[in-house]
């Protein structure tokens, strides 16, 4: 056999010097990820669970003006209810898991562009926050009751 033909055979994957037995290396991937997910859920719980503290940042400018949203019903009235508490929002985990896949750090990132106006899970937390609020409930309050409703 002349040395073409054995590159040949060696290309096609038979006849040639005997390869090394391939290595799983997809084993080590998803035992990586899976720790690196632990990491995230352990460094994501503190005291207050999920829940994030209160950045020290300007809360009312952090909300997209209502108005954007004009005509689009519950969009435009949650925007409006996350204007007047957004303190609050700043300590609200988001269940629609945006931390993760937009990098929000709470709820009340959600509302500062136009990720809150397309979610369900965004607008109805702050619905249950700022009918909290405006029943005299506490932070920790509402975080119960958003942990309940979503069953954390």
């Amino acid at each position: 056999m002349n040395r073409a033909e054995r590159r040949r055979m060696e290309r096609q994957g038979g006849g040639g010097p005997a390869r090394a037995a391939t290595k799983p290396y997809w084993i080590l991937a998803v035992c990586a990820g899976a720790g690196l997910l632990g990491v995230g859920v352990v460094a994501q719980l503190n005291d207050s669970g999920p829940h994030p503290e209160a950045r020290a940042i300007d809360h009312a400018s952090h909300v997209m003006p209502a108005a954007r949203y004009a005509g689009m019903g519950q969009a435009q009235a949650a925007y409006e209810r996350a204007a007047v508490i957004p303190a609050v929002l700043d300590q609200l985990f988001c269940y629609c898991f945006c931390s993760q896949h937009s990098g929000h750090y709470s709820l009340l990132d959600c509302f500062a562009d136009d990720h809150g106006a397309a979610c369900d899970v965004c607008m109805r937390e702050v619905f249950i926050a700022y009918d909290m609020v405006q029943q005299g409930a506490s932070v920790e309050q509402i975080r119960e009751a958003i942990d309940q409703t979503y069953g954390a």
